[in-house]
């Protein structure tokens, strides 16, 4: 007698371990891009440009190491330009997936990336009328027809609920405390394994914002180190902030402080209001706004506090517009408007943009003050490295814009500790309370802030953290 045949139905095949790779916003704290590779799904995880200096920019033009139709979609954690300031170059090349982000982070992003596709065309058109750039005809990486087909894309998805992006992959966002809309993001892959990324993470005391949400683990995980090496002092910041308006105001002089459009003016206007209410700030002494694009941010943060966000504190809320808004307070939208306000005399503070002084109508300001003894410039943020706010923060002497040197004689305040990014001690704070990933990854930041987090990391949780190179690729384990 003959025995059957045994049959045997095929294994299933085992999902290959996801890959990272790190396209940016590595040992740097612009252009952060993190391409998450599985077997059924490509997903980036923000999606900026790279700033500051020109070997870093010029990356803004290199191809990625894979199509972008190849791409099913972008989790952007929010709309600052290093993180989101890429998609519309994205786009260009093909991405036709979902951008993934939270409502305010859409609304935000699209003010951010306006301005940039604006900035380019004009630098474009500038070098072409003076001959400057070594391409013939100069271009812009993209323009306001890129950033019309990009919005498209965007679909906001509720903070709080999971979202299925396809094929097992699930995507989490949780409030990240930075700027409105910011938040941190949490990936669980088809296989099972799950990558968090905590974009750029906010301080618990944020003047505006709630905390961010607890972290509460994942087998990989990208952690900012912006401020790695670094701790605030809020107290003392504030303090001084206000001494150097006292000081510049005592001699007839103007302040002028560059902030970042997102976030960093409405803080700064935050902390005029209050100055403003006990006195230190005189009624007389106007408060301007000379920033398009800080203008059109302010209102979607106006919106927030009408709207009571749930990440707002509920301080702000209770207090209405008037927390954001240091009255009198005196917007410029116009040229004509900021050109007006640069021929003004007198004691005033003008707040602009942008916030490292690299471009935008805060350059006209500061041609017009810097000479001057009797005015300020007050730096409240983060300077990276080739950017003019960090030489005025270096102590240069001169400062070169529109083509000439620009003596420096106006008093200079490096005032960081106003920065919306946790520092080393927060950060440690944040991870802390959550299991161990299996590897944590230092990201955004410069090369000694990410190693000495790391090893701040390493030694206070025994965690295993590693500052990657550009272009690496590590399995999700």
């Amino acid at each position: 007698m003959s025995l059957p045949t045994p049959s045997f139905a095929p294994a299933p095949a085992r999902s290959r371990p996801a890959l990272v790779r790190f396209l940016g916003g590595v040992r740097t704290v612009t252009g952060s891009k993190f391409l998450v590779e599985s077997d059924h799904a490509r997903i980036l995880v923000d999606c900026g440009l790279f700033q500051g200096m020109a070997d870093l920019r010029r990356r803004n033009w290199d191809k990625l190491p894979c199509d972008a139709a190849d791409i099913h979609a972008v989790v952007v954690t929010h709309a600052h330009l290093d993180h989101c300031g890429y998609l519309p170059r994205l786009v260009r090349q093909g991405f036709r997936g979902p951008v993934l982000t939270s409502a305010y982070t859409a609304r935000l992003a699209e003010i951010v990336l306006r301005d940039s596709a604006k900035l380019q065309t004009e630098a474009a058109e500038h070098a072409n009328r003076h001959g400057w750039s070594k391409h013939r005809p100069a271009k812009p990486l993209y323009d306001d027809d890129d950033v019309d087909h990009t919005v498209k894309f965007f679909d906001p998805v509720p903070v709080g609920s999971e979202v299925e992006i396809m094929g097992g992959t699930k995507l989490t966002l949780h409030h990240g405390g930075h700027i409105l809309g910011s938040a941190w993001a949490h990936l669980t892959l088809e296989d099972g394994h799950t990558l968090a990324t905590s974009g750029d993470l906010g301080r618990p005391g944020h003047p505006l914002l709630l905390p961010p949400e607890p972290f509460t683990g994942a087998d990989a995980l990208l952690m900012e180190s912006t401020y790695g090496n670094r701790r605030h002092d809020h107290e003392t910041a504030r303090r001084e902030f206000a001494s150097v308006i006292t000081r510049a105001l005592s001699r007839s002089g103007t302040v002028v402080i560059p902030a970042f459009a997102i976030d960093r003016t409405e803080v700064v206007l935050h902390e005029l209001a209050a100055l403003r209410d006990d006195g230190t700030l005189p009624r007389h002494v106007p408060v301007y706004v000379d920033s398009p694009m800080a203008l059109a941010a302010l209102d979607v943060y106006r919106d927030a506090v009408r709207s009571h966000a749930p990440e707002l504190r509920p301080e702000i809320i209770a207090a209405g517009e008037a927390a954001i808004s240091p009255d009198p307070f005196l917007a410029a939208r116009t040229v004509q408007e900021s050109i007006d306000i640069n021929g003004a005399t007198g004691p005033a503070i003008i707040v602009s943009s942008a916030g490292m002084a690299t471009g935008g109508r805060v350059l006209h300001h500061l041609h017009r003050t810097l000479p001057d003894p009797r005015n300020a410039v007050v730096i409240v943020g983060f300077a990276a490295a080739g950017t003019r706010a960090r030489d005025l923060v270096d102590g240069a002497r001169v400062l070169k814009m529109f083509g000439e040197y620009v003596p420096v004689r106006a008093e200079v305040a490096d005032v960081p500790h106003f920065s919306a990014h946790a520092d080393a001690g927060q950060i440690v704070d944040w991870l802390r309370t959550a299991p161990p990933p299996h590897t944590t990854y230092l990201v955004h930041g410069e090369e000694s802030a990410a190693e000495t987090l790391r090893d701040r990391i390493t030694d206070e949780l025994g965690w295993t953290a590693v500052v990657p190179r550009s272009g690496e690729a590590v399995l999700v384990r």
